[in-house]
């Protein structure tokens, strides 16, 4: 893989200091005193199983310790005893508690994970390319125009968030993640798919990499110029969970440099910020951060999961979406939070999920109702929940496809019986009496 040289103008940095925990060593944290012991063991026991990482900025400036447990951001990035079974929580604790050997300890949590869904909507299944034969690990390629690249130093994230579907990639076999240490399958898979026009870097989180690493994965797809390439995203947390990135890291003028780069060859670049609750946009250096990238030409998008004690209330929702326009971004999804991991702690029903939508929407003026949803990404495509209606003298939840790996489903409506529990699209049931969604039979 080449390596590629940015330069840029620098400035005097502002030095902060990057310091991570993990669930080995979270006692370490100064404010975990200011917790109970319950919940200390509760943490303890529930990082054995879902990932568990957090920073010092998120640590410092995000959480409301004197909130917690109940503050947003400490249920965002701290593990909670719901986010287990019953049964798999007793299993680990009791096998904690009776200092179980490693190998123990490593049977049983990877049977629980086997347990929760760990590769949801058709990830592995379905949604993995191939060139000439040959399965590409480390893409997926679901929709027509969209391409995922995991960049494979990209893997990682400055904290994780606990609700998050890739959690299997921190904690997995690394045979069964997703990951390319190369672009060279990457622009052969182009070149033969020419009705692709968007790449997206995922992860994990690329912004995490090096600019240097950052730019070995980008500038090749840029400098192929490849005509039906004409927009690249990021996605990307780290203007919550580290702005420093783009404002005093070592390399954050060189990372301005190659967004200018990308944009000024033509490409659209877009940042697919993610923000969950309003309070990470509050800090100072975070919209500095959001500033230097715009300052760049690229856009940013942003999305959010609606997530059950943390964001949702329509309040919450339509003070992030203004806030985000204020400072020059664009509201572009609420996703419900994926069937997988702890789905059941952080879930909220679907006739819910719209309410909280349909009144947030109605609080925001029209450059905030860019934002769709709620959307579930669901093996068939990414499927909107548009309301409840009367049809036939029914009561029926109205839904359609706003992605599919079908095109021809796009936009097409159908409708569900009313379910005031059901939180995914396998809880729902045809209305009309039907016995299938009209894209089960298609799908024969």
């Amino acid at each position: 893989m080449s390596t590629y040289r940015l330069t840029a103008t620098r400035r005097a940095p502002v030095t902060k200091d990057y310091k991570a925990f993990h669930g080995r060593n979270f006692r370490e944290i100064p404010q975990i005193s200011r917790l109970s012991r319950e919940l200390v063991e509760e943490i303890a026991v529930v990082s054995q199983v879902f990932p568990f990482k957090v920073n010092n900025f998120v640590i410092d400036h995000l959480i409301h310790w004197d909130d917690a447990p109940s503050d947003p951001m400490f249920r965002l990035t701290f593990p909670q005893r719901g986010m287990l079974g019953d049964e798999a929580y007793g299993q680990v604790a009791s096998a904690l508690a009776r200092g179980a050997d490693q190998f123990e300890m490593k049977r049983l949590v990877d049977d629980i994970r086997a347990s929760l869904n760990p590769h949801p909507a058709g990830q592995r299944e379905h949604n993995i390319p191939s060139l000439e034969g040959m399965p590409l690990r480390g893409m997926q390629h679901k929709y027509r125009e969209t391409v995922l690249f995991f960049p494979s130093q990209g893997q990682t994230c400055h904290a994780y968030c606990t609700f998050c579907f890739r959690w299997p990639q921190f904690v997995g076999p690394s045979m069964s993640r997703f990951a390319a240490r190369e672009t060279g399958h990457l622009l052969s898979y182009l070149r033969s798919h020419p009705e692709v026009t968007d790449v997206l870097y995922t992860g994990g989180d690329p912004l995490i990499m090096s600019t240097r690493n950052l730019a070995n994965y980008l500038l090749p797809v840029i400098e192929a110029k490849l005509p039906h390439i004409q927009r690249i995203r990021l996605g990307t947390k780290a203007f919550s969970f580290w702005p420093y990135r783009f404002v005093s890291d070592p390399d954050a003028p060189e990372l301005l440099a190659l967004f200018r780069r990308i944009v000024r060859s033509g490409h659209h670049l877009a940042l697919m910020a993610h923000f969950n609750h309003p309070r990470e946009l509050e800090s100072d250096v975070v919209q500095e951060a959001l500033a230097h990238v715009r300052d760049t030409g690229a856009e940013i998008r942003t999305q959010s999961p609606l997530l059950r004690g943390i964001n949702d209330d329509p309040a919450v929702w339509s003070e992030l979406w203004r806030t985000q326009v204020n400072h020059g971004c664009v509201p572009y999804y609420m996703f419900l939070a994926r069937d997988t991991g702890a789905h059941p702690h952080f879930s909220v029903p679907l006739v819910r999920a719209s309410e909280i939508y349909r009144q947030a929407y109605q609080q925001v003026s029209g450059l905030s109702r860019t934002v769709r949803g709620p959307s579930m990404s669901a093996t068939p495509g990414k499927i909107e929940i548009v309301g409840v209606s009367n049809v036939r003298d029914e009561r029926v939840i109205t839904l359609r496809f706003l992605q599919a790996r079908t095109p021809e489903w796009v936009m097409q409506p159908f409708f569900a019986r009313y379910d005031e529990e059901a939180t995914w699209l396998d809880e729902l049931a045809p209305a009309f009496g039907d016995e299938q969604f009209f894209f089960e039979r298609a799908a024969g």
